[in-house]
């Protein structure tokens, strides 16, 4: 590519990428250089500004054109749009929960690291919105997961946080490379790594022999995605991992970076495998051959998610059992496949982001005060700090599903796009009633602590301005949409048209 025609190229598309890869530059350089006694959060501060400025581009070009470039490699499209906002949005959120998280072992020296990092591991899900070839793709996923690696790891001297660091980079780099090794099948058999060549390509496959290796790749990039959904039975790192991270970074794990995940899954199977023909050009397209397969996974990450967290007596590792069995409602999204996927999945997230990180700010608040991370600690909240006990209390009711609540609206829709579905999934939808209704022993013995249970210290709380910011937000925000969720669903369809957008 000539300079001329590289000076050409419509690079504003992608100016919410550059003022975040700029930020992270100027946020090395300075803390390089600011004395070692002044406090390293104002980089958390403009890490906000940052995002803000990223988020504001994004929504100008809401309702625009598709646009690519280099040669479809970064696409800004309606379902990048759409995505890149939750991101940003959690984003955001993640780094107000940062800058008032003051653990009593301390972690001032390592406060640096964590904001450009954090912001390198968000620009890397930000480049998977967008990625329009497989490249690309995984250049992002890349990105973020090997940031997220140095961040649970980022309490140099905490055990706990060298353990979940060493156990997420084990089973981090082994489903990297059996992504890639689906990923080359595919290669192999197109010759291409653009996604929409790819998809038109094998939209005559014939061959018996290829149609077998393409079910293969199908098969070996699930197993890979599936480990970074933490989806059963892939899933056994992510409790260890979020009970030694940090809480922020925890909280990023559990939502920003698991939206990344979702992102991944759907520009993959639905661009290349949604037209894959198994028998010619008129058969059933491989990915709907294989909706038993997503069932089953599905299935299984909500029983194991739901059943498992019963057990738990530490509120991170029950988190961690919740966000496993989330992941499954939402693949029973992915599996029913329905004209409204696109909608459904996005507004799950879109409440899921809310109630998940407004209950980590309470669980940071709470941890960090009693110096361990029990649920038992939650006892008395009431007493004690009677905003935080009722923010968590919402919080948790929007987590089981309770009506009025987001989560409610967000399960609501995936139930009903797998009962009405075509071919009906009643099997997959009855799991998750079933399960649904496991996961308000836990969320609701959380509450049990809380409002019934004496203290055993007496002492108050101290709400930390970023704390407070994420709690109005993630509380309003979860009332707000189920009452009216009429607010995320007419900004989707009244201004992005994702599935037109989608294979353009």
């Amino acid at each position: 590519m000539s300079f001329e025609t590289f000076s050409q190229l419509n690079w504003s598309i992608m100016t919410p990428e550059f003022i975040i890869l700029g930020v992270i530059a100027i946020l090395v350089l300075m803390d390089l250089f600011m004395p070692k006694t002044l406090d390293r959060k104002i980089l958390g501060w403009i890490g906000i500004a940052a995002i803000f400025a990223a988020l504001v581009y994004t929504l100008s070009m809401v309702g625009g054109p598709v646009q690519s470039i280099l040669h479809d490699t970064f696409r800004i499209d309606s379902f990048a749009l759409a995505f890149k906002l939750l991101i940003l949005g959690g984003g955001a959120l993640v780094l107000f929960l940062a800058i008032s998280y003051e653990p009593k072992d301390g972690v001032e020296r390592y406060q640096a690291e964590f904001y450009y990092l954090f912001l390198a591991a968000m620009l890397g899900g930000m480049i998977m919105t967008s990625s329009g070839d497989l490249i690309t793709l995984f250049i992002g996923l890349e990105l973020l997961s090997i940031t997220s690696y140095i961040l649970a790891g980022i309490r140099k001297f905490h055990g706990q946080s060298n353990e979940s660091a060493m156990k997420y980079v084990i089973n981090g780099s082994i489903s990297s490379a059996i992504t890639l090794f689906g990923m080359s099948y595919v290669y192999g058999l197109t010759g291409t790594t653009n996604l929409l060549d790819m998809a038109s390509q094998l939209a005559t496959l014939a061959n018996s022999n290829h149609v077998y290796l393409l079910t293969i790749a199908f098969l070996l990039i699930v197993v890979g995605l599936a480990f970074k959904l933490a989806a059963a039975p892939f899933h056994m790192w992510a409790p260890d991992v979020y009970q030694g991270a940090p809480t922020p970074v925890t909280a990023f794990l559990s939502v920003v970076s698991k939206i990344a995940g979702f992102v991944i899954v759907i520009r993959v199977l639905l661009t290349v495998f949604s037209f894959a023909a198994t028998d010619g050009p008129n058969s059933v397209p491989i990915l709907f051959n294989m909706q038993n397969y997503l069932a089953v996974i599905a299935g299984a990450t909500m029983i194991i998610g739901n059943v498992v967290a019963l057990r738990q007596s530490d509120i991170k590792r029950m988190f961690a059992y919740s966000s496993i069995a989330h992941a499954g409602y939402l693949l029973v999204a992915l599996t029913s496949m329905t004209p409204n996927m696109f909608q459904t999945i996005w507004f799950y997230l879109l409440a899921y982001l809310l109630m998940n990180l407004g209950g980590f700010a309470i669980i940071q608040v709470v941890t960090e005060k009693a110096g361990s991370t029990k649920i038992a600690d939650f006892a008395g909240l009431y007493r004690r700090a009677p905003v935080l006990a009722v923010a968590m209390g919402i919080l948790l009711v929007s987590l089981a599903g309770f009506p009025g609540t987001a989560g409610f609206i967000g399960k609501l829709n995936i139930f009903l796009g797998a009962f009405y579905a075509e071919p009906g999934h009643y099997v997959i939808a009855s799991i998750m009633i079933a399960t649904t209704v496991v996961s308000y022993f836990y969320y609701f013995g959380v509450m049990t602590q809380m409002f019934f249970r004496p203290a055993a210290d007496e002492s108050k709380f101290n709400i930390p301005f970023g704390i407070l910011v994420v709690l109005i937000i993630a509380v309003v925000g979860s009332v707000l949409l189920g009452i009216m969720p009429n607010i995320a669903f007419d900004f989707l369809q009244n201004n992005l048209d994702v599935i037109g957008d989608f294979f353009k």
